[in-house]
């Protein structure tokens, strides 16, 4: 039977009485869920956040600690936050790479923080609708039907990684690759690369057999290979990028649990690795994992090369299948990925490097201890993708449409991995991958996480958004979701108190919004000054844009000594709330001969000279550069106060590419 919600199962170990109906509810306990339940909290609403699983925080609390980014440019407001939060966990002023439990624990703090009521192991089973508006949701407990529980809200955001609400909404989606001729598109589609090394491409080298018994097409093909033809390249189909999990191992003695032999374990599963082994001379484990290190002796090792921890072709039926269907497949995952790290280690046709390499490695006993020390969280890369009332394409990846009702940037490139492994040309294939830039970070519309107003108003879909396959690979980053997550319950909030749908509001108010109360806490925003801003930035001298892994779309560059004239680039803050400021400015690693030392003057009344050491940064994860402090001041409000670039005493190029003013802790509005 049915029965309107009376009791939670909170974070916290107590059962607290809820109300008969909530302003928001959260579907979904990502980190996109995570922050748009905060957000929404709070900002004065009522809310609550349903989480199927055991756990929040998603893929960034479940082993995806080597953070996607970009450009850091692209991650602001609640996003940044967290891995503002996370650094200074480690002891720094942010940290991109982080343990699976730093991160989960620091999603709790935001739950506590505000108080939001976290309903566990619910799982959404029915949606009630009345003229465009979601009115209740049904949800059961643990799979058992006769838990059924009613919520009702004026508005619903959906953060699963799944779009299981959207779905059972009605809200029109896709699953699948979209044919180049949809939008327009190249990069769409079926798509085949030609061999490459293992650690770029992740395609299989030529020449290796497909089949039971090599050269003998009757013997069938080996494990994960699929009988069907190539299709035409850019054709569309309903076939999913691969899933893997994000692995956490430890070398650590003293907290590493060896890895045994799983109890549905196939070595069968592996024979092509083998063969691929075979081709490559000095073949080392990295050249099929690519093993990220993360603090405290950690690991998060991604899928690298043509045959590795993705589980090419086996996760088509996981976007629209029910609860059993996907558990099977999670498990299938989970049975295929320890698997290998077991065939690494034991088989002894793999070669004694590797068994020694692997022997150092181990489960850490720290991590996921109520799920033997591996991670719940599937990496489900793409599932269901609404159609909403705007779809992403590829044009916006490359900068060839901008929209102009951002709400939050993506910068990522545009990335699928394999769809599905064949035989062509009598050798073994993947066909899938493809790994594209973008022009440099692009907005996402308010649009896109907004379904079609005829399918529901009262909605937003900040995770399964409106965009196609290729589209989606480059925005479907964990800093995207979590600054997508927080636009969206912006735009909830905007919608109750305008008693709109959520395709009527002004979304300018929503962009106002989030500029002026970035962490949603009314606290005094930071302040960031680009190059790029010529209101706020002006240089003298002969300096030039260099484009590149900068922060933002490019840095103004001196070649020091190249005319012995002086230049000077000075970043001019306009500051608002008077007080003291931490301030940094970002310093790119991967530009090539630059000066050693910075001669920086910081004025605020009082002009303080810095030398600011550039030589041997430490660049960390996937970016260029790196934050570097300048010190502590007290900046008066209006314009009067800047910091000064200087090309004096210089001895290579001097990197002018942007200062951030970050108001120190308790410096409120």
């Amino acid at each position: 039977m049915k029965k309107i919600l009376v009791l939670l199962f909170p974070f916290f170990n107590t059962v607290h009485a809820a109300p008969p109906a909530y302003d928001i509810c959260v579907y979904g306990g990502t980190s996109a869920g995570v922050i748009a339940a905060y957000t929404a909290k709070m900002l004065g609403k009522s809310v609550l956040l349903i989480e199927p699983g055991k756990h929040v925080g998603g893929l960034s609390a479940g082993g995806l600690g080597y953070t996607d980014i970009g450009n850091k440019y692209a991650v602001t407001g609640l996003g940044l936050n967290f891995y503002r939060r996370t650094g200074s966990y480690y002891g720094k002023f942010e940290s991109w790479i982080f343990e699976p439990h730093v991160a989960e624990n620091i999603f709790l703090q935001y739950l506590r923080s505000a108080n939001v009521p976290v309903l566990y192991e619910n799982r959404l089973t029915a949606v009630k609708k009345e003229k465009g508006f979601i009115k209740e949701i049904t949800v059961e407990y643990n799979g058992n039907p006769h838990t059924n529980t009613l919520i009702r809200a004026k508005l619903f955001i959906d953060c699963s990684y799944e779009g299981d609400l959207m779905a059972k909404a009605g809200v029109s989606y896709v699953v699948g690759r979209e044919a180049n001729s949809v939008y327009r598109e190249t990069f769409n589609g079926v798509q085949v690369k030609e061999s490459q090394t293992p650690q770029r491409g992740n395609q299989i080298p030529d020449g290796i057999d497909p089949y039971k018994i090599p050269g003998d097409s009757t013997s069938g093909l080996l494990w994960g290979i699929s009988n069907a033809s190539l299709p035409p390249t850019g054709s569309g189909d309903n076939k999913v990028q691969a899933y893997n999990f994000r692995i956490c191992l430890t070398n650590d003695p003293a907290n590493r649990i060896p890895i045994t032999r799983p109890a549905r374990y196939d070595s069968t599963k592996y024979e092509l690795l083998l063969r691929y082994i075979s081709k490559l001379p000095n073949a080392s484990v990295r050249d099929f994992m690519k093993f990220d290190r993360m603090p405290n002796h950690k690991t998060d090792i991604n899928n690298n090369g043509g045959f590795s921890t993705d589980m090419i072709g086996m996760n088509y039926d996981y976007p629209d299948g029910d609860a059993n269907t996907r558990r099977q497949i999670i498990q299938a995952h989970e049975d295929y990925d320890k698997g290998l790290l077991y065939f690494l280690s034991q088989d002894p046709r793999v070669p004694a490097s590797m068994h020694q390499f692997m022997a150092e490695w181990g489960y850490p006993a720290d991590e996921y201890p109520d799920n033997s020390h591996w991670s719940p969280q599937l990496y489900i890369r793409e599932a269901r993708r609404m159609t909403g009332e705007y779809i992403m394409t590829q044009a916006n990846c490359q900068g060839k449409i901008t929209v102009n009702d951002g709400i939050a940037m993506a910068a990522y490139g545009m990335d699928s991995h394999n769809t599905q492994r064949l035989v062509i040309n009598g050798m073994a294939k993947n066909e899938g991958d493809v790994q594209r830039g973008v022009a440099g970070p692009y907005p996402i519309s308010y649009r896109a996480i907004t379904p079609k107003a005829r399918d529901c108003k009262n909605l937003l879909v900040p995770v399964c958004l409106s965009a196609s396959h290729i589209a989606y690979g480059s925005i479907r980053m964990e800093p995207v979701f979590m600054v997508l997550a927080q636009s969206a319950a912006t735009a909830a909030v905007v919608a109750i108190n305008g008693n709109k749908a959520v395709q009527d509001i002004p979304v300018d108010k929503v962009q106002q919004m989030l500029k002026d109360n970035p962490l949603a806490d009314g606290s005094t925003p930071e302040i960031l000054v680009d190059n790029a801003d010529s209101t706020h930035v002006v240089k003298t001298g002969a300096w030039q844009l260099q484009k590149g892994e900068h922060y933002g779309p490019d840095a103004y560059i001196n070649r020091a000594g190249s005319d012995g004239a002086a230049a000077t680039v000075r970043f001019i803050p306009q500051v608002k709330e008077p007080g003291d400021y931490q301030v940094y400015t970002y310093v790119s690693a991967r530009e090539k001969g630059i000066s050693s030392k910075t001669s920086i003057t910081v004025f605020n009344g009082t002009a303080s000279e810095v030398q600011l050491e550039t030589a041997g940064i430490a660049v960390q994860g996937q970016t260029g550069g790196e934050w570097l402090p300048l010190g502590t001041y007290q900046f008066r409000e209006g314009t009067g106060g800047y910091v000064e670039f200087s090309n004096k005493g210089a001895n290579g190029a001097i990197v002018a590419d942007a200062v951030v003013f970050v108001p120190v802790s308790g410096n409120k509005k």
